[in-house]
């Protein structure tokens, strides 16, 4: 029996832009509060934000079918996003003004397998160091049981936004 799911996003290049006007923490908190919208990947795959704090990230998510891959289980491409994205907005909390980043790497395991009789998932990221150019954090793919269903690692490289201004007042 054929299935089929409508995917509805607004415009990517607002929100990144926003996102280059503001310190991260505060950027987040936007889109939590809904005052920004999410990213056109959270729509395509049905994932929420839901909680940002200093260093820390939470991204919530109901598996069904359309993660699935051909063996009847969600697809390890769903777990790495939602653990790239709560380790990168766990580190994007951290950022002034002024300051970017992208994923240098993720490395991940996969502990258990996801389904839709699994429940709503949380990915808990937490950065565990940051520098002047790069930081290190982890995430954590829970079940509603807060068993670990995956794990991973990235390693984030931080750069200025150019024509920005670094919250200590340098051009950036």
């Amino acid at each position: 029996m054929a299935r089929s799911r409508t995917v509805e996003w607004e415009d990517a290049g607002a929100t990144a832009r926003a996102a280059a006007s503001m310190a991260g923490l505060d950027f987040l908190r936007e889109m939590i509060a809904g005052r920004l919208p999410g990213p056109p990947i959270a729509a395509l795959l049905g994932f929420t934000l839901e909680e940002a704090e200093d260093g820390r990230a939470v991204f919530a998510l109901e598996p069904g079918e359309e993660h699935y891959n051909p063996i009847g289980s969600v697809h390890g491409g769903v777990y790495a996003t939602l653990l790239d994205s709560a380790a990168g907005c766990a580190v994007h909390t951290t950022l002034p003004l002024g300051t970017a980043y992208t994923s240098l790497d993720l490395q991940t395991r996969f502990l258990r397998p996801i389904t839709k009789d699994t429940g709503k998932v949380r990915a808990v990221g937490t950065v565990l160091s940051r520098g002047r150019r790069t930081a290190l954090a982890e995430a954590g793919l829970y079940d509603a049981q807060d068993r670990l269903l995956a794990h991973a690692t990235s390693t984030c490289m931080l750069f200025p936004v150019p024509g920005r201004e670094a919250a200590d007042g340098a051009r950036a």
